[in-house]
Formats: structure tokens, sequence, C-alpha cells
């Protein structure tokens, strides 16, 4: 019992001094509260010593909706809570399971999306959970017996600030209790709690490990709960090498002008090398980590092509591309719909956007503040805008577009290639205005027709507007 409330008045006070909350209020610090005995002990020993530090708590429940118990657990949570006369909230999610991700996943993605909007509700700036030294372990095996990388087995932190709750600290205070522990307390305090059915199904390997090897470990390697600790405090701090490693290779890529990674520069590193760094940006990226095999099929098509050929590499919702030396992500996105017949009119009065849904994209007007300096590339006069109807059609083929005054006019097609375009992003309006061509995305406006207005704008052509093309793709 002592070991449980040691451990948590330290790390109270940890929330306390580390979270930022108004000088002169109380800090408060929420606590995960499932039911289950682990966070039932965590909240009693939390609101055991909590007035002693001066803090407030709250108790949160995520409702998932995955068990015919449901209802029943949330209503023993505000009254354990209510016992303790701790204040309660709780909230139901929907899972939305992605592809390659299983329920389990799911329910803690949505979990951890949800408790992390009850703390800034409730102004919470530090979140409990009631995670344990035979969690931690069991976690640790569970990832080796994935083949996981060492982000895997590194296990879970004791503080993971920011880490998956942006902007509220989240510390798992009993990390280094054992669950013998945490029984005792349990048993000493009279507590009582809701049990998960689910937690006893063999089928789960995590239920596997906890009720068939860990008690084999326990007789065979007592300590073995130290063991794993310290060999994921190791593995995470191989970890904290690579992704400096990482990091450090991935600046020594970046192209100077900041779109992508320059291919060249990519084949000069080995191949654990170059394995680490395409590691370390998918996950700067914000993505699901790629699985070994998929590594190796990026590093084989990278180095087989020059740079000049077109690669395309999905993942996650994203698609990794090179061309002309240049690789990047972008979103993935069907061709769109080009049809001969597709075209769309606007009579245009000062809107801001020209929503183009068969190019699966929005033509942007921005105004330009008085006075600022005119770009002859994407600026239009607001008379010449509202001077006819503006007309959006797929190319044809053989349209010319005059990017610079004192340039001849060129193709479409060379100057797609001239700016470097790819094949895939070349598929988008050409603007017309009346019979004569004002603006093709990507590439700008076309100066025949600001020369022609000119006569008849000067000397006073009023305000200006400014082009952009916005594509869902980008």
């Amino acid at each position: 019992m002592a070991a449980v409330r040691q451990a948590l008045a330290g790390w109270l006070a940890s929330c306390v001094s580390s979270s930022s909350h108004i000088p002169g209020t109380i800090p408060r610090v929420a606590i995960a509260l499932s039911g289950g005995r682990d966070s039932a002990v965590l909240l009693d020993a939390a609101a055991s010593v909590a007035d002693e530090l001066g803090i407030h708590l709250v108790a949160l429940h995520i409702h998932h909706g995955l068990s015919r118990q449901a209802d029943i657990w949330q209503r023993f949570c505000a009254e354990r809570a209510a016992a303790l006369q701790v204040p309660f909230d709780a909230r139901r999610v929907r899972l939305a399971e992605r592809a390659g991700q299983g329920v389990e996943a799911a329910a803690r993605q949505a979990r951890y999306a949800a408790l992390r909007e009850l703390c800034q509700q409730h102004g919470a700036t530090c979140l409990m959970t009631a995670h344990h030294a035979d969690d931690q372990a069991e976690t640790i095996l569970l990832q080796l017996l994935r083949g996981t990388g060492l982000p895997g087995v590194a296990g879970m932190p004791e503080m993971d600030r920011p880490g998956r709750l942006a902007g509220v600290t989240l510390v798992r205070p009993l990390l280094n209790v054992s669950r013998a522990a945490i029984d005792a307390y349990a048993a000493r305090r009279g507590l009582d709690w809701v049990e998960d059915a689910s937690n006893q199904d063999p089928r789960f390997l995590r239920n596997a490990l906890r009720h068939d090897v860990m008690p084999a470990l326990a007789r065979h390697a007592p300590g073995y709960r130290q063991t794993l600790a310290r060999f994921a405090r190791h593995a995470h701090q191989a970890q904290t090498l690579l992704d400096e490693l990482g990091a450090q290779d991935l600046q020594a890529a970046r192209r100077p002008d900041g779109t992508g990674l320059d291919h060249r520069q990519l084949l000069t590193l080995g191949e654990a090398r170059l394995s680490n760094l395409l590691r370390y940006w998918v996950r700067v990226q914000g993505l699901r980590p790629a699985s070994e095999s998929r590594l190796a099929d990026w590093q084989r098509q990278l180095r087989r092509t020059d740079g000049a050929a077109q690669v395309a590499l999905p993942h996650d919702g994203r698609v990794m591309r090179l061309y002309r030396h240049r690789l990047y992500w972008e979103e993935a996105s069907p061709t769109p719909t080009r049809q001969a017949d597709t075209t769309a009119t606007l009579r245009w009065h000062g809107q801001r956007e020209w929503r183009l849904p068969n190019w699966r994209g929005t033509l942007i007007f921005a105004p330009m503040p008085p006075g600022s300096a005119v770009d002859a590339a994407t600026d239009v006069p607001e008379a010449l805008l509202s001077s006819a109807p503006l007309r959006a059609e797929p190319r044809s083929g053989g349209e010319r577009l005059k990017r610079h005054p004192r340039q001849p006019s060129k193709t479409l097609k060379n100057l797609f290639q001239a700016e470097g375009v790819p094949v895939w992003q070349r598929a988008v309006p050409v603007v017309w205005l009346g019979s004569k061509i004002l603006f093709v995305p990507r590439l700008g406006v076309d100066q025949r027709l600001l020369r022609d207005a000119a006569g008849q704008l000067e000397p006073h052509p009023g305000a200006w507007w400014r082009l952009a093309w916005h594509s869902l793709g980008d």
C-alpha cells in the first residue's frame, strides 16, 4: 500500500511543478478511470493524497460501446468518483477503423483523443493512467513477438510530454509498481471494481502472456520485470540515437527550395542508414510506421531508378513520389474526371472561391492590399475579372500561354515540362475570359490578355486580385 501512495504522491507533485496553470489557481489533474482494478486503485490513492498537495482531481471515463456492460461500467465509475468526492465526466466515442488497424488500436486512438478533449474542457494539464510494471513487461514481450522495431520494445515512458495528448502531460505513475502491490492495496482498502470478460479470453495474445507466460517467468526469473524495464531503457536510448541520425540525414537530403528530398543524396547512404532515414521521415510526417517489407521495397525502387522516372509509393493515405530527382509526399487522390464536354462558368463579382469538383480543386481569388506590389504571373485587375464570364475547361491540346511579357508563348505541355510539373499534376482546368486564356493553374496568368487590356484599364486600373489554385491532391 505504501508503494502505491508514494508513487502517486511523487508524480502528483511532479505534475504540479511541470504543468502550466494559471497562477493563484489550484492545479487540476485528470485520472483515466476505466472501472477496472488498476484504475480504481489509482483514483483511490490519488484522492487520498491530493488534498495534502493542494491538487484538484477529475475522473474521466471513455465509453467505447464495445461491450454490453459498457453502460454499467460508466455508472460504476460515476458512483466510485462520487464516493470519493471527485468530479466525474464521461465521453462516448465511435470507432473509425482504418485499413490495417484493428479494433484495439482504433479504440486506443479514439480513447486518447477523447481524453485530450476532456482534459482541455476541465482545465487539466496532466492526465494519469494506471499502467503498472506488469503491463510494461507484457507490452515489451508483445512487441518483441510482433517483430516491431526499437520504438515498440522501448515500452511506455513514465512521462509522455507532449506525447499523444497535445498540451497535456501524460503520466503513468504506477509504471514501477507491480500488479501484486496493486492487488494488496485494493484488498487492504476493500475496493471493488468491474471485470472485463475480454481480459480473460486466451485468444488475445496479451491475455495469453498475462495468464500463461508471465507466471512461468516469475517462477524461473523473479526479476524479469526489472530486466525487461532495463532492456526497454536501452532500446529507448538506441532509438534516440537513431532519431538524431535520421534528423541529420533528413536535413542533409532536403532540397534548397524545401520541396522535398534530393534523390541523388539519398543514394549515397547505405542500406541500413537509408532505411532509418525513411522510417524517421514517415514518422515525422505523422504516418503509421512502414513495415520492414515495405521499407525494403521502397529502397529497391529508389535505387533502381535514376530519378528521371516517375515513382509512386502509396502509404497510409499519402503517396511518396519521385519526379526529376525530387522525392516528396502528397495526398493520395484518384485521377480527376476529364470529359471532353466538362465545362464550368462563373460570372465573377467579388467571389473569393470558385470550386471546381471535376478537377478536385478550387480557384482562389485573394484581394491585394492597396499599394502592394503587383505580380504579373498571378495578379489580375478587378475590372478585367468582371469584364466577361469566366469559363473553366479541360485541356484539349495545343493551347498556348505567354508567361513573360518579353518571351514568346509556348504550349502548355512545354511549359509544364519546363517547370517540372509531374504528369499527374497537369490535369488542371484552363480558365478562359471570354475567348482568351486568363489563367492556368501551376503556370500562371497569360500576359497577352493583360497586354491587350492594358489600354482600357490605364491609367487607373483599380483593385487587383491574386489568383491561386488549391488542389485536394497537393
